[in-house]
């Protein structure tokens, strides 16, 4: 079956990139690394492409040059069953980088994620309108998503 890969284009900070998420994420590895050769667009020895694994999911990187960059059109979705994953998470990738509204971030190397509580899509699909619609209005007064201000805005009648 085919899979799937992120692959993100860096300008010259894909190998910073990926060993900036290897620590970040507790179940992380390098898979592959290749370098470019001389004569190549990058200096001899800088990283051209690396494979690593975040939490099961494979990624690529590269050292493509500054064609390209990131933007909110897409991101990376952490769901998180507790909040002390989602204030892990946010300190650790939002740390240089910029946060966002309703959980969104963009990290040092301008990649955005959003980290979200598993609690967030139970709460706002919950069948009571008034409960959910709370819910909503809570959190978009939100950067950085807290559960018991959640929580205690579906409790509020």
């Amino acid at each position: 079956m085919a899979t799937i890969t992120p692959f993100l284009w860096f300008d010259d900070q894909a190998e910073q990139a990926m060993n900036f998420y290897l620590s970040v994420f507790a179940e992380a590895r390098v898979l592959n690394v290749n370098r470019y050769p001389a004569g190549a667009p990058l200096p001899e020895g800088t990283l051209m492409t690396a494979s690593f694994e975040l939490n099961g999911l494979a990624f690529v990187a590269l050292n493509g040059g500054p064609m390209f960059s990131f933007n909110q059109a897409i991101s990376f979705v952490i769901n998180c069953e507790s909040q002390q994953e989602v204030d892990d998470y946010w300190e650790k990738l939002s740390a240089e980088g910029q946060p966002g509204q309703c959980g969104w971030l963009t990290d040092r190397f301008g990649v955005p994620w959003q980290i979200a509580p598993t609690a967030l899509g139970r709460l706002l699909s919950d069948p009571d309108p008034g409960k959910a619609a709370r819910v909503m209005q809570a959190m978009l007064r939100m950067s950085k998503i807290d559960i018991a201000t959640l929580e205690r805005a579906a409790a509020d009648a």
